[in-house]
């Protein structure tokens, strides 16, 4: 089984649960025994700074929207770019943090880019696999610019990524200029 830590899951029509229609999830662990990830297209109505006058004794001024990271509850979870506060690293770069003296750090600062989630997706040992094999998830990797996306089209975005790399490599094309009009 290869892992799919740091790839991105893009949900297709085929997936039935409507928890994860149209979304794109950053896979933070996976291995034989199941997988975790972060739904990154699920703003929450909250900011930072609101959820940390309720959670922590530290303040936050940080207007960024807290996300919804999926349907399994637990504690809240950070991505960032913050090297010092890393617990792990998902992809190159990018890092997890969920201890709460980790949190407070990270929220306070403006250096680092960071997304703060609620919740997240969690699968048992061989249930992404037979999702993938029924063909509910799209897969590629993750980058910087994806994770810390900020418009609202990141489904559509990501989703016409993999379709131009799929054409272009079916098709078995090296290189399309950025405006191929100018042609």
């Amino acid at each position: 089984m290869k892992s799919l830590k740091g790839q991105l899951l893009v949900a297709t029509p085929r997936l039935p649960d409507e928890n994860f229609h149209h979304t794109v999830v950053l896979m933070v662990e996976h291995n034989e025994h199941g997988a975790l990830g972060v739904v990154l297209n699920r703003p929450a109505n909250r900011t930072v700074k609101q959820l940390w006058d309720e959670v922590s004794e530290v303040s936050s001024n940080s207007d960024r929207k807290i996300n919804l990271g999926g349907p399994v509850s637990g504690p809240l979870l950070a991505i960032h770019t913050s090297r010092d506060l890393a617990e792990m690293e998902i992809l190159s770069g990018v890092y997890l943090a969920a201890q709460k003296h980790l949190l407070d750090q990270l929220v306070q600062q403006e250096e680092h880019h960071y997304r703060v989630f609620l919740g997240h997706a969690g699968w048992g040992g061989g249930q992404l696999e037979s999702e993938l094999a029924q063909g509910a998830w799209l897969v590629t990797p993750a980058t910087e610019e994806y994770v810390f996306y900020e418009r609202e089209d990141l489904w559509e975005t990501v989703a016409k990524h993999i379709g131009d790399s799929v054409l272009l490599d079916s098709l078995n094309i090296k290189h399309v200029p950025p405006d191929p009009s100018l042609n």
